[in-house]
C-alpha cells in the first residue's frame, strides 16, 4: 500500500473525528487511551496491514490485536474507515445489542481478530498468533498494542520471552508510553524505567519514536520489517487524550463522562478537525 506522510496524518485527523463523534454520541467513554493510539492506528491500517474487508479472514493477511482493549473506540473508528462496519454501526458504541462492545469482541465485530480487555492478556494472543503463522511458514506480520500501564502485568513479560525465544521477527509490538493508567501516572503505581533498554533485555528489537509523528512511527515500522532473527518493540511517546490540548492536560483522562465545560471543548476539537479535513469526512 502506498501513502504519503501527508495522507498517513489526513488519515489520523479522521481517526481521531470519528473516536470523538461515537464517543459523544455515546455519552461517556475511554477517551484518553483511544486518542494516545490514534498516530499507530493511522500508519499500520493506512500503509502497513495487509487485509481486505472483502476477503477478511484470508489466511495470509496481516493481523492486528489491540491488547490494551479499552483503547476500542479508535479501533472502532478505524475499522468504519475502512469499511469493515458502518457509520451507524460506530454510533452504537456499547448500546444494548450493539455489535460494539466498549472493549473488542472477535465475535461481534467485523475486523476484530482477537477479543481483549483483560489486560495482558492480548499480547499473549498476539504472540501465539506470530508463532503459529511462522509454523505454516506463512509471510505475514502480527501486530500488537500494549499499555504502559498494562505491562504491570506479568504475563505480558512472559510473552515477550517466549516471543525472542522462538525468534519471531514477524511481530511487531507498540507499546503505548502515555505515561498514566486508571489509577493515576504510571511512574508512581509502578515505575517501568527504559521500555527500551527492557526489551532488549528480553531479545526484542526496541527503540522509541514520537508517537504522535506518522512519519516517524512509519519509518520504525519499516524498519521491523525488514528485521530477520528477533521481534521488534516501537515505544510510543504519546500523551493521554492525545491531539485535543483540553483532554490532554486533564488530570483524569482514562475514562471520561463529560461536564459541559468538557463538551464544550471536544465540540470545539471537532470543528477544529472538521476544517482541517475539509469535506474529506466519510458519509
Amino acid at each position: 500500500m502506498q501513502a504519503t506522510q501527508t495522507d498517513l496524518q489526513f488519515y489520523a485527523n479522521q481517526i481521531r473525528y470519528y473516536t470523538l463523534k461515537e464517543l459523544q454520541k455515546l455519552g461517556f467513554g475511554h477517551y484518553g487511551g483511544s486518542l494516545s493510539i490514534v498516530e499507530v492506528l493511522a500508519v499500520l491500517y493506512g500503509k502497513h496491514i495487509n487485509i481486505d474487508p472483502n476477503d477478511a479472514k484470508n489466511p495470509d493477511r496481516d493481523y492486528f490485536v489491540l491488547s490494551k482493549g479499552h483503547g476500542g473506540p479508535a479501533l472502532y473508528a478505524t475499522l468504519f474507515l475502512k469499511k469493515f462496519i458502518s457509520e451507524e454501526t460506530l454510533y452504537s458504541l456499547n448500546q444494548n445489542g450493539t455489535t460494539l462492545p466498549s472493549h473488542p469482541d472477535r465475535n461481534l465485530t467485523p475486523g476484530v481478530e482477537m477479543t481483549t480487555g483483560s489486560l495482558g492478556q492480548g499480547i499473549s494472543a498476539a504472540t501465539g498468533i506470530a508463532f503459529g503463522n511462522k509454523l505454516d511458514g506463512r509471510a505475514n506480520y502480527t501486530y500488537a498494542i500494549v499499555g504502559d500501564g498494562e505491562l504491570n502485568e506479568g504475563q505480558c513479560w512472559e510473552a515477550f520471552q517466549f516471543a525472542a525465544h522462538h525468534q519471531l521477527e514477524n511481530l511487531v509490538v507498540f507499546i503505548d508510553d502515555n505515561k498514566k493508567q486508571l489509577d493515576g501516572l504510571t511512574i508512581d503505581i509502578m515505575n517501568p524505567f527504559d521500555f527500551v533498554e527492557k526489551m532488549k533485555a528480553f531479545g526484542f528489537a526496541a527503540e522509541r519514536v514520537d508517537g504522535s509523528n506518522v512519519e516517524e512511527i512509519d519509518a520504525a515500522v519499516e524498519r521491523a520489517k525488514q528485521r530477520a532473527g528477533k521481534p521488534s518493540a516501537i515505544i510510543l511517546d504519546t500523551t493521554k487524550g492525545q491531539g485535543v490540548p483540553y483532554l490532554e492536560q486533564k488530570a483524569d483522562n482514562h475514562h471520561i463522562r463529560p461536564s459541559v465545560e468538557d463538551n464544550d471543548a471536544i465540540h470545539t476539537a471537532l470543528e477544529e478537525l472538521e476544517k482541517a479535513l475539509q469535506g474529506g469526512l466519510q458519509s
